[in-house]
């Protein structure tokens, strides 16, 4: 059965152009043509990735963030409660005040009690600066080398400035070595961020994230299948270089550097908005959707592929959303927040909104026992106590 479904799955007709057969992409006269089981390489490379990355956040991002004043957070640890734990675990995070009144007569305690249970519990789960300033150190720095290697591998191609040049004698095109290498990064670093989504920081757009994983590796498999190698490199390029912007601008966020962070997210959001809302469809999209047609007639492949990359579109239009949301804020606000491209929760208010409660509910109680401390010299000797 595995057999016949394997038969089936590389049927010529569903990959490659008509008259076109596989025997015609066989490596010949020391040309090298890709290869599906190429493809095998990006999953060991991407584990391999996943060490160079924690050792990278260890003895490379630590270091940095502590030279930009990013400390440890030490959280205040909470007393373990199984009715307030089963609540906050299958109920709800955020208590109304009618739950918060049930739950201190249930569990004999105040409401201001409950309350700071509550906060501190939140607190447990939600990432320090530390860690996010790790995950986008090693981001930024794999987008900025992989942008370099891309403009290098790139630069004296001649399909980068004559988009006619990605389909001449396709898809008879052997593959460069370059073309390999930027692929076969490209594709580990995605099966890389597949892999830790579980350890990464989850994020409102967590979804979106996911099936913009998905959405590359399945993309760039397919592309490589089908030789598809001079678009997907054309595609690759145009979505690293502003990824680069974006993680440095979030970097200098958890640092607190915050005009720093308000220049880099400006300079993200022009290259973005230029690379993927009109470079992408106007050059790319038409590279792959228009010119095909003056050489050959709509196939499955061709169809698939685009369909694919209008997928993309529409997470870059999704994206793009965010961005100019973002933009209108900082117009009234006069200053960036935080780096919310990717919808990050709101931690840092909430967090110092905690500190600024458990402060003020300190002076009630200081002011509580100044009180009954000069209460205490009017009462008459010998009535001090029962």
């Amino acid at each position: 059965m595995f057999q016949t479904f394997k038969e089936w799955f590389w049927l010529e007709r569903f990959w490659l152009p008509p008259t076109i057969k596989w025997s015609d992409l066989e490596d010949h006269d020391g040309l090298i043509f890709v290869k599906p089981s190429h493809l095998y390489m990006t999953i060991p490379y991407a584990f391999v990735l996943i060490i160079i990355r924690h050792f990278f956040q260890k003895f490379i991002a630590s270091p940095l963030a502590k030279t930009f004043g990013i400390k440890e957070e030490v959280r205040k640890k909470i007393i373990p409660n199984s009715v307030l734990e089963n609540f906050f675990k299958h109920s709800t995070k955020k208590p109304s005040q009618t739950d918060i009144y049930g739950l201190a007569k249930k569990c004999n305690l105040t409401e201001r009690q409950v309350e700071r249970w509550f906060r501190r519990r939140q607190n447990q789960d939600r990432p320090c600066r530390m860690k996010k300033f790790q995950e986008s150190c090693w981001r930024f720095t794999f987008y900025l080398i992989i942008t370099i290697a891309g403009i290098a591998f790139l630069y004296d191609k001649p399909w980068v400035y004559d988009l006619w040049e990605v389909w001449k004698g396709y898809p008879r095109q052997p593959l460069l070595p370059s073309q390999y290498w930027y692929y076969i990064l490209e594709m580990s670093f995605y099966w890389s961020l597949l892999f830790s989504l579980g350890s990464d920081i989850k994020r409102k757009d967590f979804l979106a994230n996911v099936i913009h994983h998905l959405a590359a590796v399945s993309l760039m498999s397919f592309s490589w299948c089908a030789n598809y190698i001079r678009s997907g490199t054309l595609v690759m390029i145009v979505h690293d270089v502003a990824d680069i912007w974006l993680e440095s601008a979030k970097m200098f966020s958890y640092a607190g550097w915050k005009q720093t962070c308000n220049t880099l997210f400006f300079i993200f959001s022009t290259v973005f908005l230029i690379s993927r809302l009109i470079i992408f469809p106007f050059w790319i999209l038409y590279c792959t959707l228009i010119l095909p047609l003056h050489y050959l007639q709509p196939f499955f492949s061709y169809i698939f592929l685009n369909l694919q990359l209008m997928v993309l579109q529409v997470l870059n239009l999704y994206w793009s959303y965010l961005i100019l949301k973002m933009l209108k804020r900082s117009i009234f606000t006069k200053s960036i927040q935080d780096v919310r491209s990717d919808s990050e929760d709101e931690y840092e208010e909430e967090e110092e909104e905690e500190k600024k409660k458990e402060a003020r509910e300190g002076k009630e109680t200081d002011r509580l026992k100044n009180s009954l401390g000069a209460n205490r010299h009017l009462i008459p000797n010998g009535q001090h106590g029962c």
